[in-house]
């Protein structure tokens, strides 16, 4: 799998209000920007968990932690098809 490397500046300021360092703030800015592009229906769970750096299944378990129903996509499909 080819990857690209996007670099975001991230004031110092920040870092000490969220009490953590580099790394592990890249991470979770991952992981939330993977769960905002699966709510948002622009993500496949799948492409998300990649995104995110962890198995499909472990992204969908972690779904709610930020309250995003892990089989949202499905159930507006399931919803469409009887509309």
């Amino acid at each position: 799998m080819t990857t690209r490397q996007i670099v975001i500046n991230v004031p110092e300021s920040v870092l000490q209000a969220e009490n953590t360092d580099a790394d592990t703030f890249a991470r979770e800015v991952c992981l939330l920007a993977a769960v905002k592009l699966y709510e948002l229906g622009r993500l496949s769970s799948g492409r998300a968990a990649e995104l995110a750096g962890m198995s499909r299944v472990e992204f969908l378990m972690n779904l709610g932690r930020y309250k995003v129903f892990a089989l949202e996509a499905e159930l507006q499909d399931l919803e469409g098809n009887h509309a």
